[in-house]
């Protein structure tokens, strides 16, 4: 089974033999990929909506693999010693936050977590770390025109209160094969979003200062890595 750039850099992350609950699994491809290839001893996938996990069961059984579906929204139908990795991708990163405020038991230090948001990443590694949860580790992903990164995080660590504009990125991604590509796509957009709120006529002048600050902290990771 073929899978995109996205789901093939969340593959190589997942430890040989672990056993993974996929949230959002939608056509099931990336367990069923690990399952064929023998990389994970188990996996569950589970969706919120039933026409993915239909397909997803017609994928499994067309590839001869065992893949307990679960209908469900986050991880409401998995159990905490069900899985040792959790993936968690192609959703926004509030929603992500929200599923794993919902399962408490991510946060126990046990459980891999690889996330992959579609938006609001800064967002959600605000989150994370108000939450004491530690990113150990981020990927930079190219699929067609567009970067993706994957988080790789892990529950009981220390409680941080971290602004906005320092969450950008983590220091993890600054270690990150290709992050100084990924910080100039995002350096630019965040330059398009401050000239754009720069030639509005009504805007709130702490949101102004808070975009300046994003693109300062931005452009100077991104001149530090040249």
């Amino acid at each position: 089974m073929i899978l995109t750039p996205r789901l093939a850099c969340i593959a190589a992350l997942i430890p040989r033999g672990a056993r993974l609950a996929d949230i959002g699994t939608d056509h099931g491809k990336l367990p069923v990929s690990l399952l064929l290839s023998g990389r994970v001893a188990a996996a569950i996938g589970s969706d919120i909506r039933q026409g993915p996990l239909d397909h997803a069961a017609r994928n499994a059984a067309e590839h001869g693999v065992a893949l307990p579906l679960r209908l469900a929204a986050g991880l409401e139908a998995v159990r905490p010693e069900e899985c040792d990795t959790v993936s968690i991708a192609g959703m926004g990163g509030q929603t992500i936050a929200d599923i794993l405020a919902a399962a408490p038991w991510t946060g126990d230090g046990e459980h891999l977590l690889l996330l992959q948001p579609m938006t609001m990443v800064y967002e959600l590694r605000q989150w994370l770390w108000a939450h004491g949860y530690m990113i150990e580790c981020e990927t930079v992903c190219r699929e067609e025109r567009r970067y993706y990164v994957v988080l790789s995080v892990r529950g009981g660590g220390p409680v941080r209160v971290v602004p906005l504009s320092s969450c950008a990125f983590s220091p993890a991604l600054l270690q990150a094969a290709g992050a100084r590509d990924y910080l100039e796509k995002l350096l630019q957009r965040e330059i398009r979003a401050l000239e754009g709120m720069q030639s509005g006529s009504a805007v709130d002048r702490a949101v102004l200062d808070g975009q300046r600050e994003i693109v300062r902290v931005i452009k100077q990771a991104w001149e530090e890595l040249a």
